[in-house]
């Protein structure tokens, strides 16, 4: 498995935050598995993505602890293709039906400081479900759910399992075991539609 340093994965993030240009984030042992997107802020411990999906369009935000990037692309045909993809979405009016960047470009903030902290919050104060991938289960699984509780040390989340939709867990995530963070997205907004629809919670 490839593996660069943690400095050069920095690097070459900070190069595509620069250029505005796509990049593959691997922080995943499986490589059939990774995110593609477009840098927009860097913490010392995060760095936050505008994550884009296969089709082109905006998937939501992304927050990945960098010291667990494996190693990153910058040109790849994978992203020429997804570039390409981008043009026919904006064209057709379905680049950003999340209104993602609308909501960076109204809440500044979110983009500096601690970058874990500002998702965790908005998502919290807003109750927006989060997806919560850890660095026990390292991508083999992660949590969507709605934060109960938030501290400067642990995330409490309530969540649910897509193939026992019986009841919620309630389950305690240390926030320096969290890998990566996806908020305001796709996967927010089903999380939403469950939790209101199953579990009456939203």
């Amino acid at each position: 498995m490839r593996k660069e340093s943690e400095s050069e994965n920095r690097v070459q993030l900070t190069m595509a935050k620069q250029q505005g240009t796509l990049i593959e984030v691997h922080n995943l042992p499986n490589d059939d598995y990774f995110n593609v997107g477009f840098v927009v802020a860097l913490d010392p411990v995060f760095c936050l993505m505008i994550s884009i999906d296969w089709d082109g369009k905006i998937n939501g935000l992304i927050a990945i602890r960098i010291k667990s990037i494996l190693y990153t692309e910058r040109h790849s045909d994978y992203l020429m293709t997804v570039s390409e993809k981008t043009k026919v979405a904006h064209d057709h009016n379905y680049f950003d039906i999340w209104q993602v960047q609308k909501f960076i470009d109204n809440h500044p903030k979110i983009t500096q400081g601690n970058l874990l902290s500002n998702l965790l919050n908005d998502s919290y104060e807003n109750r927006l479900p989060v997806v919560i991938g850890t660095e026990k289960y390292k991508g083999s699984d992660d949590f969507t759910g709605i934060i109960i509780d938030l501290t400067p040390i642990k995330v409490t989340i309530h969540y649910y399992n897509d193939h026992d939709l019986s009841s919620l867990w309630e389950y305690d995530i240390l926030r320096a075991k969290i890998d990566y963070l996806r908020v305001r997205g796709t996967q927010m907004a089903t999380g939403k539609q469950i939790f209101n629809d199953i579990f009456n919670e939203m």
